[in-house]
């Protein structure tokens, strides 16, 4: 969850280019960012709690360089605390993005002369590494170091003698990008796009040693060399601009009808290999974790209803506990934006050791899941700088739909519905709906709890759009399945009380009004979702009637309401919530 950046090269300005590096990487945590230089035999460096983005670096001139943009694991948001740390010679310095689970037990075995600055754990692998160098080179003391530490975690070492930079991981991703006269390594491949094109993907266990002109690899059990699988990237880089939206969430919720209409066009052939998989596998398990989570949920009724399949559904980080009745003749589908969840790429590493066939649903070409998977089918959905997921959620979601209708040989209806989603959001992303939404939000502002409600399919949208209330504003938010509402919900309602009632224009609409009903009885503020007004609605919120496509249409009213409600309580940077990441590394 945070980001790692390493350059040595000709290029004078290493610095400049590192602090360009966190930028593209901000996305994996901005708790706090650093830079390090080395000066002769010695490492200047640069650290400070906040965002990187709000910042300026100031360093010396040098080709060698490393950083890191922080999310918070072990010790406070403090100047301290941020990367990179040294260890007592100050000439080895280190970042690292994952979790040492017994540096607790490392420390206790350090010499008592050790000088440990921060509350972090990864200082304490500087100082393990400083332990093994009085008997090895660094690179072994590096190797030897690692091998001790339990966890997942990528480390990227500097050596202030040599002008070394050493990368090695389990678990959290670190890409080696290979160039002329200059090498360099970052924790997603999209950061050295604008120096290399030519990317090794260190897989688990294997360790990187870079210096200007050279770069080896060694598999760390081993300690033996190994011959990288050297990647020459085609991808064009994408336009990651605000343009005229003030922020990026907004713009990313605009662009989701461009993202449907892509995959209605596109995408029939990806689907059909994909329902195919369903199709003859002995039990499809989906997982995924937030709003992919809640994507995989929306399949199992999506299967079942329109192609009457059974489909499992799992989260992530519980999937690990589920996963001793996969057989060789299993499919997982994985469903992840950034294709680094670790909650969901262990327990696939898992299931594939067992001959469990992987297909994968991912946002980023080359991530860990891709790489993992029999197939893969990329969502398409483009970048999303957010760490609110919007456009890959409906991107997810629509992919669903279409494998749905695809085993029932139907792909024409689903591209229908998908292309009738598409105007139905753009519809909603007029001003008039905008502005009746920020009429809502100004509503809510002064409300301290809020409650979502759906059956069927709807209740899988229940639980997405509770999600994007909560992380985007804050406002504390629970969706429920309509029917739980009697088994206990319903003493949380008092006079007031916003509830979202999502109604499709489907099986479940008459028993939803139902709970609407009882919520109102009990004092609750109703905002109905659908295609249908209702007496019992105090505010309405329309969608069009397309099935079960509707799911679209009603989540992004829910993007939105995120939105604007965040800008109604005066934050200034829905981008970046508090305490979240983009890209979840660490469990």
């Amino acid at each position: 969850m945070c980001g790692i950046f390493g350059y040595t090269g000709q290029r004078k300005k290493a610095a400049e280019i590192v602090f360009d590096g966190l930028k593209q990487l901000e996305y994996r945590g901005y708790d706090s960012w650093g830079v390090g230089v080395c000066v002769g035999d010695n490492f200047v460096i640069d650290k400070h709690a906040g965002k990187i983005g709000n910042a300026v670096v100031n360093l010396p001139d040098r080709s060698f360089s490393f950083g890191h943009t922080r999310w918070a694991t072990h010790g406070g948001v403090t100047d301290k605390n941020a990367h990179p740390h040294l260890d007592c010679t100050k000439t080895i310095a280190i970042v690292h993005n994952g979790i040492i689970e017994n540096f607790q037990e490392i420390r206790k075995k350090l010499s008592p002369k050790h000088t440990i600055i921060s509350e972090t754990d990864t200082e304490i692998m500087a100082h393990l590494i400083e332990e093994y160098r009085k008997k090895y080179d660094t690179v072994e003391a590096i190797r030897l170091a690692f091998l001790e530490c339990q966890g997942l975690s990528a480390f990227l070492i500097a050596d202030a003698k040599s002008k070394m930079l050493i990368a090695v991981k389990t678990g959290s991703p670190l890409v080696v990008g290979v160039g002329q006269g200059e090498n360099l390594v970052g924790s997603d491949a999209h950061c050295l796009l604008s120096l290399t094109r030519n990317v090794v993907f260190l897989e688990n266990n294997q360790l990187a040693v870079l210096t200007q002109d050279n770069v080896d690899f060694l598999d760390v059990k081993g300690g033996h060399e190994i011959k990288p699988n050297i990647h020459t990237l085609d991808w064009k880089p994408e336009n990651t601009k605000k343009g005229k939206y003030k922020h990026f969430l907004i713009k990313e919720v605009s662009e989701q009808p461009r993202v449907l209409e892509n995959i209605a066009l596109h995408y029939a052939e990806e689907v059909r290999k994909l329902s195919k998989l369903i199709t003859e596998a002995f039990g499809t398990f989906m997982l995924g974790c937030g709003s992919a989570s809640y994507a995989a949920l929306s399949g199992v009724y999506l299967f079942s209803k329109i192609a009457k399949k059974h489909v499992n559904f799992g989260i992530g980080s519980e999937f690990s506990y589920l996963e001793d009745y996969l057989t060789s003749k299993s499919l997982v589908i994985p469903i992840s934006q950034s294709g680094e969840t670790i909650d969901v790429v262990e327990p696939v590493s898992k299931a594939k050791k067992k001959g469990v066939k992987i297909a994968a649903l991912v946002n980023v070409m080359g991530s860990t899941l891709y790489r993992q998977a029999d197939f893969r089918l990329m969502l398409g959905a483009g970048q999303e700088k957010a760490v609110i997921g919007t456009k890959s959620f409906t991107a997810m979601f629509a992919v669903l739909l279409f494998s749905a209708y695809a085993i029932v040989n139907k792909e024409k209806v689903a591209k229908n519905l998908l292309l009738a989603a598409s105007k139905n959001v753009s519809k909603i992303l007029d001003k008039k709906t905008v502005s009746k939404i920020k009429k809502l939000a100004k509503i809510l502002k002064e409300k301290e709890h809020a409650y979502v409600i759906g059956r069927g399919l709807s209740y899988a949208a229940a639980l997405e759009g509770t999600l994007k209330l909560k992380e985007t504003s804050y406002l504390h938010a629970e969706g429920f399945a309509g029917g739980e509402l009697k088994h206990g919900v319903i003493a949380l309602i008092e006079k007031g009380t916003p509830c979202f009632v999502i109604a499709p224009n489907d099986e479940t609409y008459d028993e939803i009004i139902s709970n609407a009903q009882e919520v109102k009885a009990r004092g609750g503020l109703i905002v109905g979702v659908g295609p249908r007004e209702n007496d019992v609605f105090d505010i309405f919120l329309k969608t069009e009637d397309i099935k079960e496509a509707t799911l679209i249409p009603q989540v992004v009213y829910f993007q939105l309401l995120g939105y604007f409600l965040a800008l109604e309580k005066g934050f200034k940077d829905p981008d970046k919530p508090r305490n979240l990441a983009k890209s979840v590394t660490v469990k």
